[in-house]
């Protein structure tokens, strides 16, 4: 087996991922805002890398069945329905909506993962559902890639946290010998050691909770911690995001 962790899409080629199952995680928050709007009902969510991109895809469908979302600088995006908080993935809001969406880290990097097969979107809230899924698709031979959002094109502590319990839950300690990881997987597993298995220590730790914070979101900080609190799984394909790998 192979494993793989990304620790931002910079410097990622097609190649890295191409045909690899690839799971991305953005803890705080793109994924963990579309596994809740995914989980509360939302037909599909669309990522889109700029603003003006993410309005000329909703212009293109249907006008009551879509909405806006994301955040720049970890704020709503003027003249946006939402921003990026998975707290206002409720299903009176998100209920057979296309949520197009588009955020500073999250979007582009799920859009990176063009390649992989199938893409995951992972959080703490969908931890067991995602590493079920995983485990289903690794086979005896697995061949995985874990790539993280991070942070303004730079290293993210609650994305690798997270890479690190992923590569944790699905390769046993007695078979890492047997892995071929690269240096960023070996990383990501030694913060397991460092902060243990509590989302919430690693996260409270990180330079983007400390600055959500500060800008009112601890509700938000809270909310990406609530491990396992969803029992599905999003998938990325033909550029939308599903509970199926196919276009709903």
């Amino acid at each position: 087996m192979r494993l793989s962790v990304h620790f931002m899409p910079a410097g990622v080629q097609a190649a890295d991922l191409a045909g690899r199952p690839v799971i991305v995680v953005d803890l705080l928050r793109a994924t963990s805002t579309i596994v809740a709007a995914l989980a509360n009902g939302a037909r599909a969510v669309v990522p889109a890398v700029a603003t003006d991109e993410a309005i000329r895809i909703a212009q293109n469908l249907e006008r009551d069945g879509v909405l806006l979302a994301g955040e720049r600088g970890g704020e709503r995006i003027s003249g946006f329905a939402l921003g990026n908080s998975p707290g206002e993935m409720t299903p009176e809001t998100v209920g057979g909506k296309i949520v197009v969406m588009s955020t500073t880290n999250g979007t582009p990097a799920i859009r990176a993962a063009e390649g992989g097969t199938p893409v995951l979107i992972g959080a703490a809230t969908n931890f067991a559902a995602t590493v079920a899924r995983t485990r289903a698709v690794l086979g005896e031979d697995g061949d995985l890639a874990i790539l993280c959002a991070g942070r303004e094109r730079g290293f993210a502590l609650e994305d690798a946290y997270a890479a690190g319990r992923f590569a944790q839950a699905l390769i046993p300690v007695g078979a890492r010998r047997r892995v071929a990881l690269n240096d960023a997987a070996i990383a990501a597993l030694e913060l397991i050691k460092r902060y243990g298995d509590k989302w919430k220590r690693a996260v409270a730790a990180s330079t983007a909770a400390r600055e959500l914070i500060a800008k009112g979101f601890k509700e938000d900080v809270v909310a990406v911690t609530e491990c396992d609190r969803y029992d599905v799984v999003p998938v990325y394909a033909d550029r939308q995001i599903t509970l199926q790998a196919s276009r709903a």
